[in-house]
């Protein structure tokens, strides 16, 4: 399968001098994976994510969509490739849910146009995908955490315009960052198996960073472990996944088996270890 997103010997710090954040990253996101990023506070998960979206630019190495240098796509262009869903979503104005999934739509318009039928019928179908469609006249401020969630992943859906109703669609790829950090259990579910589903039955490519080693173990398929701006692990889930690896992440000693019900890697935290 061909790599969609590839992230070649990356590095990256923020200002001249500074340390770097990101240390000689290379990453394949192939077309249709759903991978995932761990890693402590400070690891560069995020910036990681930033270099693969094309908001931040390498300050050596390189990033591919499609075998074709990031820096040399359009920024429109390269939007309607790659979407990013941010932790948090806060607005200076108020919209409905269908307003903010159809500002999904903006790198598809011309100077001076506005939406038509066309991105109205994308919006709708985005959001029948993610099963809020019922929010659509809701203020986006009323929402739960959840639906927001939901609503801002179907934004995203829309911007690359994945779907099985437009087959000719080119391939894309969805960046979440902690998309269930501030979620209840619930929510972290109906989340899970969303991703999952848009994985598997519309065929999202997916990178996902985040702090929750069972989420990650439940939902991807492969995983790359950072700690201080480098790549400690990567490779399938249940391979990467393991004790030992666990500890050199976050310098804690785990039990990792597999859940007798859902048949997926469960991770228990038992006690935090000092390093030599």
């Amino acid at each position: 399968m061909r790599d969609l997103l590839w992230a070649d010997n990356v590095s990256f710090r923020y200002a001249a001098g500074a340390p770097l954040v990101v240390d000689g990253v290379t990453v394949r996101l192939s077309d249709g994976a759903l991978a995932g990023i761990l890693g402590p506070n400070g690891s560069g998960k995020t910036t990681l994510l930033r270099l693969l979206s094309g908001t931040h630019h390498p300050t050596s190495g390189r990033v591919l969509l499609a075998d074709r240098p990031l820096a040399q796509f359009a920024r429109k262009e390269a939007a309607r490739r790659i979407a990013v869903v941010p932790q948090e979503t806060e607005l200076a104005f108020e919209y409905t849910a269908l307003e903010i999934v159809l500002m999904g739509r903006h790198p598809h318009l011309g100077v001076f146009t506005v939406e038509g039928p066309d991105d109205l019928r994308i919006a709708r179908d985005a959001m029948a995908a993610t099963g809020t469609s019922q929010l659509a006249d809701r203020p986006f401020h009323q929402l739960s955490g959840g639906e927001k969630q939901r609503v801002v992943i179907a934004g995203a859906l829309a911007q690359i315009g994945r779907f099985s109703s437009e087959p000719s669609a080119p391939s894309a790829a969805l960046l979440l960052d902690e998309p269930t950090a501030s979620l209840d259990l619930g929510y972290q579910l109906e989340i899970s198996s969303l991703l999952t589903r848009l994985n598997k039955e519309r065929g999202v490519t997916m990178a996902i960073s985040t702090h929750d080693l069972n989420l990650a173990a439940s939902v991807c398929h492969e995983l790359v472990l950072m700690r201080g701006g480098k790549v400690i692990a990567a490779g399938p889930t249940g391979e990467v996944l393991t004790p030992d690896n666990i500890q050199r992440l976050y310098d804690v000693e785990a039990d990792v088996h597999t859940h007798p019900l859902t048949g997926h890697v469960t991770v228990v935290p038992v006690r935090r270890v000092t390093r030599p």
